[in-house]
């Protein structure tokens, strides 16, 4: 008799155990097909990092994979639509980033336009590039590296048409590095930096600043 309890309980066990893993597993891949709340909150998710999903309809169509795979591009990952572990840990990562009040830094940065650019600047006493950024994202709790070639190092990979206010842009000005100088993207294909000939600025994606471009973060 207790010999068939026990079995009876391992049976349920085993059966817990395989209904959870399928459950898990199941939540972890999503692709062309799946429905439900999982990919709601897979849109919503890819709403919220700027990525065209069309409605938040709980529907894995091509709308929603076109999304993926962007987002995928822009992280490094595989590009296969596919919402396996590793683009979920993406996805999660970039969703629960610092809360910062984007609108509020973009008011900061441009209340400092006009300040001289200083070599080595930290401080509204004179800011080089990287002291700028590095300045302004404090202010909303978030740190960042010293220099531009490291704050490249930290954050979300995101493409130039996917850019909104507060990301960080980068561009190579000096052959042979890779990265050189960094501003702060502020909306309307404009974005707000320190540069040597004008101290605190807004430039405009020209020619020129399109040309020596090298990608952009979102902190």
């Amino acid at each position: 008799m207790k010999n068939s309890i026990k079995t009876i309980i391992l049976m349920t066990l085993v059966v817990i155990v395989t209904i959870a893993s399928a459950s898990i597993t199941q939540a972890a891949t999503l692709k062309v097909g799946a429905t439900g709340t999982e990919t709601s909150m897979l849109q919503s998710k890819l709403q919220s990092l700027n990525y065209d999903v069309g409605p938040v309809d709980g529907i894995y169509g091509i709308k929603t994979k076109t999304a993926v795979q962007k987002f995928q591009q822009d992280n490094n990952l595989i590009v296969d639509g596919i919402v396996g572990p590793q683009t979920q840990a993406a996805l999660s990562k970039a969703t629960t980033s610092p809360q910062r009040n984007t609108q509020q830094m973009i008011s900061t940065a441009k209340s400092f336009l006009g300040v001289p650019y200083k070599w080595g600047g930290t401080t509204p006493a004179g800011f080089d590039c990287s002291g700028f950024t590095r300045y302004v994202f404090d202010s909303q709790n978030i740190n960042l590296p010293r220099v531009s070639k490291d704050q490249y190092r930290v954050g979300t990979p995101v493409s130039f048409n996917n850019l909104i206010p507060g990301d960080l842009v980068f561009f190579n000005l000096n052959s042979g590095t890779q990265v050189s100088h960094v501003g702060i993207y502020i909306g309307n294909n404009e974005f707000i930096s320190a540069t040597s000939s004008k101290g605190i600025a807004i430039y405009s994606f020209t020619p020129y600043w399109s040309n020596v471009y090298v990608g952009a973060k979102r902190v």
